[in-house]
């Protein structure tokens, strides 16, 4: 199928630029599981862990997290620096297991 824009027809030029892929592959993001989510039962109490693990322990989306923070069901995160908040490893053990 051609396109028609102003004196010239696009769509072939189109089609001979792009490869073609399968739809399904361009839309596809593989995501891997975190470390700290695979390996949190031998992880110290003394760790860290960032918000996807926190979530994804909940198996909840990261407003959710916030919304349980907010409700004390979840131990607020400690600020570990400027752009970075984790949440301490026992003390979510202890709120996971209440």
């Amino acid at each position: 199928m051609s396109l028609k824009f102003g004196n010239a027809i696009i769509g072939d030029a189109i089609k001979g630029a792009f490869p073609v892929t399968d739809p399904a592959s361009v839309f596809t993001k593989e995501v891997g599981i975190p470390n700290a989510l695979k390996n949190f039962d031998s992880l110290p109490d003394s760790a860290f862990v960032r918000l996807p693990v926190v979530a994804a322990l909940k198996a909840c989306s990261a407003a959710t997290v916030w919304r349980l923070v907010k409700r004390g069901d979840l131990p607020a995160p400690r600020k570990l620096s400027q752009r970075i908040t984790a949440w301490n490893v026992g003390e979510l053990r202890k709120a996971l297991a209440a």
